[in-house]
C-alpha cells in the first residue's frame, strides 16, 4: 500500500533495522513492484557546463568556487542527438538532459524544446534538468515530449541552508509543484555524505515520502568530494549509511525507480550488488556524470552479467513501432 504519512519516528525505526532484516524487506518490497533483476539504465549529458550562479557547496559549476573546469557553452542540438542515438545504441532507455543554469531564461526555450522533441523522437524516455522552471516552462516541456523532469531537493530541510543559500528549500518544492501540475514525472531525491547528520538523511527521505505523490525516480547520490568546493575535504560517508538510505527510501516509496547515481565509480562490485539488494533499480551508465567521472559502460556491463543483471528495454515511440512493422 502506497503512504504519504510517514513519520519521521516510523522511518527512523525502519533506518536502524538490523540491515539484513532491512534488505530482506526491501528487496520483497520491490519485487512486488518491479521486474526482478532489472535494471533501468539512463544516460547523463551536460548540455551546458559551468558558470552557474548557484552556491551549491559539492558542486564544480558554481561560479562561486574555484574548482578546476573549463566552463562550455550550451552544446548544439544535433551533437545531442548524436549521444542521444548512442546512448540508446548502448543499452540506455532513458536519456538525460541538463544544463548549470538558475533556471532557463526565455531565450533558452526553443533549444530546450526543439532538443525533448528530437531525442523523444528516437524513441527514448527524455529527462531534463536545467534548475528551477516557473509553471509556463514545465507545460511547455511536457507538451514538447519531456517524460521526467529533475530537480532534487539534496538533503533535509534542516541541514539545507549548509548546503545552499542561493535559493530556498521551498524554491526546489515550488518548482516540483510545477513539473507535476504540467503532467510531468518527477526525479527528485538528494545527496549523501553532505557531512549531515542520520536525523538529515531521515529528514530528506520524510519529505520525499509525503509528498502528495511520491517521485516516480529518486536518485540517492554519495557526494563526490571535488578539490576547490567547500566539501572537498567532507569526512566520507560509510557505504552501509548509503545502502540503509537505499533500503529505507525503497520502502517508502516502493513504486518509484531508486537510482544510483553520483558516486557510483568509488564502490566495488560488492558495494553495488548490495544496492541493488537494497532495492536501488536504476543507474547512469557512461564514463561521466555532467563533470564528475561514473563506472563506464564496460563496467557496467561486466557488472551485470556478474550479478545476472539485465538492462530494461527502450520503450519504442508511435512512429519507431510503425516503422518496425512496416519492415516485418
Amino acid at each position: 500500500m502506497l503512504r504519504n504519512d510517514w513519520t519521521r519516528a516510523e522511518i527512523h525505526s525502519l533506518y536502524q533495522l538490523p540491515l539484513m532484516d532491512l534488505l530482506f524487506q526491501a528487496q520483497s518490497i520491490h519485487r512486488q513492484h518491479f521486474e526482478k533483476n532489472t535494471i533501468q539504465v539512463s544516460t547523463l549529458l551536460s548540455i551546458k557546463t559551468g558558470k552557474c550562479p548557484e552556491d551549491c557547496k559539492y558542486c564544480s559549476q558554481s561560479a562561486h568556487y574555484d574548482a578546476d573546469l573549463e566552463a562550455e557553452k550550451r552544446i548544439a542540438v544535433d551533437k545531442v542527438i548524436r549521444e542521444a542515438q548512442a546512448a540508446k545504441a548502448s543499452g540506455s532507455s532513458r536519456f538525460c538532459m541538463g544544463a548549470a543554469w538558475r533556471n532557463p531564461h526565455e531565450r533558452d526555450m526553443p533549444y530546450v524544446l526543439e532538443m525533448v522533441k528530437e531525442v523523444k523522437a528516437l524513441g527514448l524516455e527524455t529527462c531534463m534538468t536545467l534548475g528551477m522552471l516557473n509553471s509556463s516552462q514545465a507545460t511547455r516541456l511536457k507538451d514538447a515530449g519531456l517524460d521526467y523532469y529533475n530537480h532534487n531537493l539534496d538533503t533535509s530541510r534542516e541541514y539545507y541552508a549548509n548546503i545552499i543559500s542561493t535559493r530556498t528549500f521551498d524554491d526546489r518544492l515550488n518548482t516540483l509543484d510545477h513539473v507535476r501540475d504540467a503532467g510531468l514525472k518527477v526525479c527528485s531525491g538528494g545527496i549523501v555524505g553532505l557531512g549531515e547528520s542520520e536525523q538529515d538523511r531521515i529528514g530528506l527521505l520524510h519529505e520525499l515520502s509525503t509528498l502528495p505523490i511520491h517521485p516516480e525516480s529518486v536518485p540517492i547520490n554519495m557526494l563526490v568530494p571535488i578539490a576547490g568546493t567547500p566539501l572537498a575535504d567532507v569526512e566520507k560517508l560509510d557505504v552501509i549509511d548509503w545502502i540503509r538510505t537505499i533500503a529505507t527510501a525503497r520502502i517508502l516509496m516502493p513504486k518509484s525507480y531508486i537510482r544510483l547515481s553520483a558516486g557510483r565509480e568509488s564502490l566495488s562490485d560488492s558495494d553495488q550488488a548490495l544496492a541493488f539488494m537494497a532495492g536501488a533499480n536504476s543507474i547512469f551508465s557512461g564514463e561521466k556524470l555532467l563533470t564528475t567521472p561514473n563506472a563506464g559502460q564496460g563496467r557496467d556491463q561486466q557488472l551485470f552479467a556478474k550479478l545476472g543483471l539485465v538492462a530494461e528495454k527502450p520503450q519504442l515511440n508511435v512512429r519507431e513501432t510503425a516503422v518496425d512493422a512496416m519492415a516485418i
